[in-house]
This record gives structure tokens, sequence and C-alpha cells, in this order.
């Protein structure tokens, strides 16, 4: 199976748009959390939003639905790894949690460093203050339970 590649936007390069498209992933899977939706009908409103046109689309798209429609499994698959209950999580590391959760499940593609690194900046940015500190350590113990062929040591 072959990746589609985003259409080129001008002054823009092939990391910025993946990374766009998992700033809105993780907004919209947010919005999930707080008042679940189709992931169709988030994907259609994504399209309008601000900055959607730099962002690679059909990545976008399949991480949303990947953490949208695995979320179960995913949280189980991290639930051993946490210090409290999922459902305690701010709404923030738990959008970080699941979208880095299922792009480790489900896209190969991407090297798990990249994974953990993309899931840090996106919890720097948008969650408190030492978020992204506990989002690291429950992603890099999740690497060897969904890949453990890339895992250190695996």
């Amino acid at each position: 199976m072959s990746e589609t590649k985003p259409a080129r936007v001008p002054g823009r390069s092939r990391t910025a748009a993946r990374h766009r498209a998992r700033e809105l992933a993780l907004q919209f899977l947010y919005r999930w959390l707080i008042n679940p939706e189709p992931v169709s009908a988030l994907c259609a409103e994504a399209r309008q939003a601000e900055g959607f046109a730099a962002a690679d689309a059909a990545l976008f798209d399949r991480l949303l639905a990947d953490a949208v429609d695995h979320a179960a499994a995913l949280r189980e698959a991290f639930a051993p790894l946490l210090d409290r209950p999922a459902t305690a999580l701010s709404p923030v590391e738990h959008a970080v949690l699941l979208l880095g959760a299922a792009e480790l499940a489900h896209h190969p593609e991407t090297p798990y460093r990249v994974v953990i690194n993309e899931a840090v900046e996106l919890a720097k940015t948008f969650g408190g203050t030492d978020g992204h500190r506990y989002v690291n350590g429950v992603l890099d113990r999740l690497v060897p339970r969904l890949r453990p062929h890339e895992a250190p040591g695996g």
C-alpha cells in the first residue's frame, strides 16, 4: 500500500505538513473526548479550520479515525502505564496519549522516536506545565508493547 503525499503548500515542508496534521488531529480528538461526534463530522469540520490547507490531510484523516475508532484498545494498552485512571487525565494529556498510541499502533511507517517527539511537542504546546514529561514517560514505556521490534534492546 503506497502512502499518498500531501499536496505541496508553498513554503511548507512535508514535515511541517505532518506536524500541522497532528496538531489538528489533537484538537479534534480533544473535542471528541469532550463531546463525541462521528469522525466524518469532525473531519468535515476540520477542513474548514484555519490552517487546514497547510496540513497533510490524509495523515490527519487516518490519525483521527485510528484514535477514535480504536480508543478503547489504545486506552487498554496504555492503562497499565498510568499512575491514575485515563478518565482522571487532563483532556489534553488524554488526547495526546490516544494520538501517540494510535500512531505507534497503526502507523509503522513513522519511527517511534518521531511519534514520541511529536507527542511531547504537542503536550508542550497545548498541555499543562509538566504534561509533556508524563506523555513522554508513558509513550516511551508503550513502545515495547506496541512495537517490540523497534524498542531499544528489542
